[in-house]
């Protein structure tokens, strides 16, 4: 078994994207039909929540519903509005000793990780790691904007997008934190999640999201799996966010920690998981520097650098599970 990560240059929609959405396609349709056909929003609904938030992306969706086949089902799923519930278990940190960064260890499960740094350029130039084929997990925008999700903690879903989706809509349409905090004050989501957000003058935010209650814009450089308190006791221990949290905001304080021992930092115990079998592993870390539009890629043992001077399309296995192992987990 092992995990593969693709890195695919394509300024508009085309070929390279619809190869990958043929690819994950088969498995997205199962998670996304999971709870039965009538569980999820109708086109209708679903592309007039899209107009009515985000109406910049709107020609973008259009043409991506074409370039998968136009179906009823493959509009829903793409507008990302009311998806299943999903949760990960994620620490990111924005970076502003000596260097202008973010940082962040992506924790989830193998099945459905798309494995896929994308380089775009649709309204400006993006690059960010992909989730249900246009949506990001996190990425940077080549004005000196980068974001980063992470589950926020809280047994609750709602009426909403799906956060990769407005993570891909503020690196397309802004160009600083406060341009972006303004998306997030007004988008809904459909569950709780943690953003944070760097821009190249060095201001940062993390906002709490939720369904059910406003958001809430912390000055805080970390975040993990909580919001301001710990609401899902359970979930808590299991991906040990406090002890994580608290990691990162010793890190952040000290006068010895660089860039580069922050990077290791992450590819080790607590904040770097091998909980696979639980779907809490640590598939990637990634580091944007903002000001030079440089993204690292990191695990234990690789690392790829790409850049929006310089980006080689290449395919990487960084790492894989011995055979026997209990590890019964494979990438799209």
């Amino acid at each position: 078994m092992h995990i593969s990560f693709s890195c695919i240059n394509e300024d508009k929609p085309g070929e390279k994207w619809k190869a990958l959405f043929d690819r994950t396609w088969p498995h997205y349709k199962l998670w996304f039909l999971s709870e039965g056909l009538f569980a999820r929003k109708g086109y209708v609904s679903s592309a007039g929540e899209l107009k009515d938030h985000m109406p910049e992306i709107l020609p973008l969706y259009n043409q991506l519903v074409e370039l998968a086949g136009g179906g009823d089902l493959e509009a829903r799923f793409l507008s990302m509005y009311c998806p299943p519930a999903y949760m990960s278990g994620c620490s990111q940190v924005a970076w502003t000793h000596g260097s202008t960064s973010l940082i962040r260890n992506y924790d989830y499960s193998f099945k459905m990780f798309e494995g896929t740094l994308l380089k775009t350029n649709w309204l400006q130039p993006v690059i960010g790691v992909s989730d249900c084929t246009w949506g990001l997990l996190d990425g940077m925008n080549a004005s000196g904007l980068a974001a980063s999700l992470t589950f926020g903690g809280r047994n609750i879903t709602g009426d909403g997008f799906g956060i990769p989706l407005i993570i891909r809509y503020i690196l397309e349409t802004s160009k600083t934190v406060k341009e972006g905090l303004k998306i997030l004050n007004r988008v809904p989501v459909h569950m709780a999640y943690n953003v944070t957000l760097i821009d190249a003058s060095g201001e940062f935010a993390t906002v709490y999201l939720s369904p059910d209650r406003k958001a809430v814009v912390v000055n805080t450089a970390v975040a993990t799996n909580h919001q301001e308190v710990v609401e899902w006791g359970d979930y808590a221990i299991l991906t040990g966010t406090i002890e994580r949290k608290r990691l990162l905001e010793k890190l952040v304080l000290s006068t010895e920690e660089t860039e580069k021992s922050m990077v290791q930092h992450f590819l080790q115990s607590p904040l770097y998981s091998t909980n696979f079998e639980r779907s809490f592993g640590t598939l990637y870390t990634i580091l944007y520097r903002v000001k030079n539009g440089v993204v690292e890629v990191h695990w234990p043992e690789k690392m790829v650098t790409q850049s929006f001077a310089e980006f080689k399309e290449e395919l990487i296995v960084p790492f894989s599970f011995p055979q026997g192992s209990d590890i019964h987990l494979q990438s799209f």
